[in-house]
């Protein structure tokens, strides 16, 4: 298990394997693999950065397809609290409306199932992430250390809410004194300044790919993020680029 209480940066990036600033082998983002399927010239200094919650059953979903990506391309990892973006844009959570709660955990538990992801649902859903959140941003976000957070969690069925179980994330993640790395690393800050900046590029809900400008959330639109960088133009032309300045026809509430 690698260290991870003891990384020296607040912010990790993961770098990209490739020799050269274009990428000559397409990863796979839908199955989370990396075999040589097409060319892509996407430009590697587009940046890319995958914003998560643990509280998200999709984030534990999206995750291998992320980690593959991150294999072949520069990516950032960054916590977020989607309770923050859905309080900013008005949004109603999935777990806050009993129906849809019920169907999206048997939805994520299928779509496990179909991937052969083994997945446990904490003792309860929806659970306060704050504490983990901001642990996992006092370490970096360090890949390794987001893959362990989130299996606690969603492998082996933990809530990281509670003291004793937050309590095991630290030892998990080999971190001694919860209280002190957040302090010393500014933790606090950090993910209020996460939260700040993925509202101010756009971003409404976890998990969300942000490429470059452009954003794709959740994890049905891994595929979408796989065609556009596999080919940049994607959205500058036919209907795509039309959709950009569709009208509104009507509006919710308004007359």
């Amino acid at each position: 298990m690698p260290t991870f209480g003891n990384c020296a940066s607040a912010r990790v990036v993961v770098l990209s394997i490739g020799q050269h600033s274009r990428s000559n082998i397409h990863i796979d983002l839908w199955n989370g693999t990396g075999a040589e399927m097409v060319t892509t010239n996407r430009d590697e200094s587009e940046s890319i950065i995958w914003h998560f919650d643990l509280i998200s059953p999709f984030s534990y979903l999206a995750l291998p397809a992320v980690e593959a990506l991150a294999r072949r391309h520069s990516v950032s990892f960054r916590p977020v609290l989607l309770g923050v973006l859905l309080t900013h844009w008005g949004n109603t959570g999935n777990a806050e409306i009993e129906s849809k709660r019920l169907h999206t955990y048997r939805l994520c538990h299928f779509l496990a199932e179909q991937r052969r992801v083994h997945m446990r649902f904490p003792p309860r859903h929806p659970f306060l992430s704050l504490p983990a959140q901001r642990l996992i941003s006092a370490l970096g976000a360090e890949p390794d250390a987001v893959r362990a957070a989130f299996d606690f969690v969603w492998h082996e069925g933990r809530d990281p809410s509670d003291p004793g179980e937050l309590a095991a994330l630290c030892a998990r993640l080999d971190v001694a004194d919860y209280a002190a790395l957040i302090e010393t690393r500014n933790a606090r800050s950090t993910l209020r300044a996460a939260n700040d900046a993925a509202i101010a590029a756009g971003v409404f809900g976890v998990p969300t790919l942000l490429i470059g400008r452009e954003l794709f959330w959740g994890l049905d639109a891994m595929p979408l993020a796989e065609a556009y960088l596999r080919d940049p133009d994607l959205f500058g032309r036919g209907e795509m680029a039309r959709l950009k300045t569709l009208p509104v026809g009507v509006t919710r509430g308004v007359n």
